[in-house]
This record gives structure tokens, C-alpha cells and sequence, in this order.
């Protein structure tokens, strides 16, 4: 049988897709905590005060009220130009 290009790459690229799922799927087993006051604006991960209503609605960078899922353990570590990251929410 030839080689085949073709085939070939198209088997390298189902080969990393899969592994990048591995991957993905490994780190959804990893524990997660609400991290507030250090999602930008339009990132956040679900309801962020007045006026919003879920997911991406938040209007201003680093919202306090706005929360982020985060790797748990690495909230209160996460550096924004209005300070860390918070458990609560901010003011």
C-alpha cells in the first residue's frame, strides 16, 4: 500500500484531538470554587448582580458582584488592577 498524506494527517490530527480530550476531560475532575471581582467584562461565568441575568453579561472589568469558576485554591492568588481575587462577593 502507498503512502498516503492525506491519511496520514488526518490520522495525526484525530490522534491529537483525542489526546486534548484526555486532557479536557481529566481536568473536569479537578474541585472548582466561584472566584469574584476577576472576570473582564463579558466573561463572567453566571449572574453578576443588577442588571445581568447569566453568563457574559457582565459590563465592566473585574465586576466585584461578577464571580469566575477557578481551579479551587487559586482565588484569593489571582492578581487584578482592583486587587485579588474574592470567596464573596465585593462591593
Amino acid at each position: 500500500m502507498a503512502f498516503n498524506p492525506t491519511s496520514a494527517a488526518l490520522a495525526a490530527s484525530l490522534m491529537a484531538s483525542l489526546a486534548a480530550g484526555a486532557a479536557h476531560a481529566q481536568g473536569a475532575n479537578q474541585p472548582m470554587e466561584k472566584c469574584y471581582g476577576v472576570a473582564k467584562a463579558g466573561q463572567n461565568d453566571c449572574k453578576a448582580g443588577a442588571g445581568t441575568t447569566c453568563a457574559a453579561t457582565s459590563k465592566v472589568d473585574f465586576q466585584g458582584n461578577s464571580w469566575k469558576l477557578v481551579p479551587a485554591g487559586t482565588c484569593v492568588h489571582i492578581k487584578t488592577p482592583k486587587g485579588f481575587g474574592s470567596l464573596t462577593p465585593k462591593a
